[in-house]
């Protein structure tokens, strides 16, 4: 019996997006933010697009393989901005606000339509709701949850720059599951990757796995096995809770 239904955020209650114009308006972001604290670059917008774009490159190549976060201070002084000069101790002062300010900028975010109707469904049925995040900021989901008016539907909230570990870890479905006192089998996962939202849910002994597509999709599953199927793919965020209830009313669902 599933009472637990775990979110991923970006591509999954989030519709997101990269296009030239937030990669531009991030890049101008950091180097305001760098002028501010006293250490302007002298790049023009595409150099610092680029150059900015090789840094999370080289920030990739660690933390790919490894399934690691890093805390913003590390990110930014040890991989982002190191060719450029800047190193962790310069950066660490205000690495959050670099942080928080890339992934609002960076990526195109607007709350998915009939979230708020999904998750007051979801708690109609008595479900414990929580979110596990891949996300280089500390505080910035925790903020978007309560800009969008959805932080109190949530019991926990897990990300991998606190933990440390990334989707499809199993140390970051565990911390989750600790928080929210629940055990695998009772709880349902849903997010836009199999790659992370699929396979590590389904390798720890999840009740369900839901997959709905988004623009990270593609670039996020290039490799993953044809087999790696989630228990239900849906096109409609609503779904997760019409699926749910027909579930817990003992009724087939496909």
């Amino acid at each position: 019996m599933i009472d637990t239904v775990l979110f991923d955020m970006g591509g999954t209650l989030e519709d997101i997006f990269i296009d030239e114009a937030s990669k531009k308006a991030s890049a101008e972001g950091v180097l305001r933010i760098l002028a501010e604290h006293g250490h302007p670059l002298s790049l023009d917008v595409p150099a610092a697009i680029q150059a900015f774009a090789d840094g999370w490159d080289r920030y990739a190549a660690y933390r790919g393989p490894t399934n690691r976060e890093l805390k913003p201070e590390e990110i930014w002084g040890d991989y982002i901005l190191t060719e450029l000069g800047l190193d962790f101790d310069t950066v660490k002062p205000f690495s959050e606000e670099l942080a928080h300010m890339w992934e609002v900028t960076h990526y195109h975010r607007s709350l998915r339509p009939r979230v708020k109707e999904m998750l007051e469904g979801l708690k109609g049925l008595g479900m414990k709701l929580g979110v596990i995040s891949n996300t280089a900021a500390l505080y910035q989901v925790f903020r978007t949850l309560e800009e969008y008016g959805i932080r109190d539907y949530f019991q926990d909230v897990t990300l991998s720059s606190v933990t440390g570990y990334r989707k499809p870890d199993p140390n970051i479905f565990l911390v989750s599951l600790n928080q929210i006192q629940s055990a695998p089998e009772t709880c349902a996962y849903v997010g836009d990757t199999y790659s992370r939202d699929v396979i590590g849910p389904q390798r720890l002994g999840f009740g369900a796995t839901f997959h709905i597509h988004s623009f990270l999709t593609q670039s996020r599953d290039g490799d993953v096995p044809k087999d790696v199927q989630p228990t239900y793919s849906i096109q409609d965020i609503y779904e997760v809770y019409t699926i749910l209830r027909d579930r817990a009313d003992g009724k087939a669902v496909s």
